[in-house]
């Protein structure tokens, strides 16, 4: 079986995506934009939903690819295309890395910019703590953490077990929406805590307790200069 086969195969899932034709750049910059900020990833293109081959016209594809990633996306997207050959006719495989640039938007219908992630087989739109928590493993410097009878009571309910929605994070922390949201990207950098999607939306989780302690019991100062990349 040749490597494009093998490639089809798969199906689509985290890092592959299946699409016939391309031909609107602000449409498929939202895939593009997904895998750039997640693991990376790759489109096949002259291949349906089904793994069935219809075959393209790669230097029309390439083109419109190429004007999603550098007018569609903020900042660019950088990308490889690929001719393969299968059935008699024409894939285009073009990969996407992960980007260190993270994070990547996109924009919408209605023509605001947005970030988007891939999970499994889908895209997502990042939520706003999503979108923070990039920005932040960009750059060293890290926003002030404030420590409080507050914050105490939310890092005691986050070690009894309990996954805390945005607005429960906001309500038990005493913390307006744009602190709790620096509050939340610091700890997912830090590794202390995660966000789990479900089906009521993005909760938070406790994921390492002896990280919590050692933040509560030195500060924040040995969490600063961590590698993040």
């Amino acid at each position: 079986m040749s490597y494009v086969l093998q490639m089809i195969e798969e199906g689509e899932h985290q890092t592959q995506d299946f699409k016939m034709r391309v031909d609107n750049a602000r449409k498929i910059a939202k895939t593009i934009v997904a895998f750039a900020n997640s693991e990376g990833g790759r489109l096949l293109i002259g291949v349906k939903d089904n793994g069935g081959i219809v075959g393209v016209q790669a230097d029309e594809e390439v083109h419109v690819i190429d004007l999603a990633c550098q007018s569609h996306c903020k900042p660019t997207v950088a990308f490889e295309a690929q001719v393969w050959k299968a059935e008699g006719r024409s894939v285009l495989e073009i990969k996407v890395p992960r980007s260190p640039a993270r994070p990547h938007f996109c924009e919408d219908e209605e023509g605001k910019w947005r970030a988007y992630l891939r999970q499994e087989d889908r895209i997502h739109r990042a939520s706003p703590v999503q979108v923070k928590v990039w920005q932040y493993e960009m750059r060293m410097d890290r926003s002030e953490f404030r420590y409080d009878q507050y914050i105490g009571k939310l890092f005691a309910a986050w070690r009894n077990g309990r996954k805390l929605a945005f607005r429960q994070v906001v309500r038990m922390g005493r913390l307006s929406f744009a602190d709790a949201e620096d509050l939340l990207c610091l700890l997912v950098v830090w590794g202390i805590v995660a966000w789990q999607r479900g089906p009521k939306g993005l909760t938070y989780a406790l994921t390492d307790a002896g990280a919590l302690d050692e933040l509560e019991t030195h500060g924040p100062e040995s969490f600063r200069w961590k590698n993040y990349s």
